[in-house]
């Protein structure tokens, strides 16, 4: 079997990688919907791809691994190495997870990060109607994670919340505010995690997704005073979304000054560079992302790697779209014992919902969702469907 094409086709947000082969088979990969401007990246491989069998995934990977970046630059690769993997499911007429290993679960746990309405607003009270909300919808999270802090609109909307530079564009995804938080806006933050945690008692979790943007001392300082209230973990507080480094000397010295699970790992890409991250215990949790960090093998690497040095794992997913929730679900049925859940992502625009197949009527059922059994990744798009989200460019997408 022979690449004979890479396509990319931007529908309603997400860019959606399309390769294929001399054998009508093809595969599927999907970026975040906040990388739209990505489809030239993920074009620029296809000489590259153009006459490689395919279903030698790690081969043809070995030609393109190293041209990929820290987030967003590693979406490209990582949908590439989707798509390359729903085609071996489907030449061998296996799901993906069969090729990963196999399962070791039949049914992969979720948390939500992604399923919200929009907050009235910033104060203790928003946030724990935000959170009671959440509780109700019919999925029945076991956790919910809430952004707080310069992962939050309150940077802004809170008088004097820090004392470094505030972005003038902060509404530009990646742009980071970062200094030193004011004691109003400490005592803030901590307001709006009692209000969450009274609402949510026991019955769900709770992770804060954080930053990056903090500096060390506040970091600590927080982490420890939200000790007694038994977070799931604190995300990204120090380097984290977008940020192309990862520091794992002031992560390990935060880590060992709290309980307070420690979490970072979304922007990174490879294996590589989770390696100190890992091997000197800096977090309690990571959270690669497998449309940013080189893809699902790439994820289930870090995975064992992690698990080796009792460090748990919760993958980032949050925008994946349905396509990589399908990818989420196969990589994480194949994780050892260190894997808490990933992230439920949502997709662009309401109306894919009908335009993916494979998926069932209700997805998350307790906070769990079951194995896709179909060929691949499982799941594939309606062409007709979606022809009518194509633009004239991309109009042979599907052919």
């Amino acid at each position: 079997m022979k690449i004979t094409d890479l396509r990319c086709a931007v529908i309603g947000r997400h860019p959606i990688v399309r390769i294929v082969t001399d054998e009508g088979f093809y595969g599927l990969g999907e970026v975040e919907f906040t990388k739209t401007y990505l489809k030239p990246w993920v074009l620029h491989f296809r000489e590259a791809l153009i006459g490689e069998d395919p279903t030698d995934v790690e081969r043809v990977m070995l030609k393109i691994r190293q041209r990929g970046s820290f987030k967003p630059y590693g979406a490209a690769v990582s949908a590439i190495e989707h798509a390359l993997w729903d085609i071996a499911g489907k030449a061998a007429g296996v799901p993906v997870y069969k090729l990963l290993g196999g399962k070791v679960r039949d049914k992969v746990r979720v948390y939500n990060g992604s399923i919200r309405q929009e907050r009235r607003g910033d104060r203790p009270e928003d946030y724990a109607a935000d959170v009671k909300w959440m509780m109700e919808q019919p999925q029945n999270f076991f956790m919910v994670k809430q952004g707080i802090s310069f992962h939050s609109n309150m940077k802004d909307t809170f008088e004097y919340f820090h004392y470094g530079v505030t972005q003038k564009k902060a509404g530009y995804h990646g742009a980071m505010d970062q200094g030193m938080i004011s004691e109003r806006g400490f005592n803030h933050m901590l307001d709006c995690v009692i209000a969450m945690k009274e609402v949510l008692g026991d019955k769900v979790s709770l992770a804060l997704d954080c930053g990056p943007g903090w500096m060390l001392p506040d970091a600590i300082k927080f982490a420890r005073a939200v000790e007694k209230y038994n977070l799931m973990w604190l995300e990204d507080m120090l380097t984290g979304d977008y940020v192309p480094w990862v520091n794992p000397q002031a992560y390990r010295e935060l880590t060992t000054s709290t309980s307070t699970p420690i979490h970072t790992g979304e922007q990174i890409y490879l294996r590589h560079n989770f390696k100190e991250l890992i091997e000197t215990q800096a977090v309690r949790v990571i959270g690669p992302d497998p449309a940013d960090v080189g893809g699902i093998a790439e994820l289930k690497w870090v995975a064992e790697h992690a698990y080796m040095h009792s460090i748990l794992m919760a993958p980032h997913g949050i925008a994946n779209g349905l396509l990589g929730l399908g990818a989420l679900i196969n990589v994480c049925a194949t994780l050892p014992a260190n894997y808490i859940a990933f992230e439920y992502p949502t997709a662009s625009d309401p109306w894919w919902q009908d335009l993916v197949i494979g998926l069932p009527p209700q997805i998350v059922k307790d906070s769990m969702v079951d194995l896709l059994e179909a060929p691949g990744l499982g799941l594939d798009i309606d062409a007709e469907a979606a022809r009518r989200y194509l633009s004239e460019e991309d109009a042979g997408f599907f052919d």
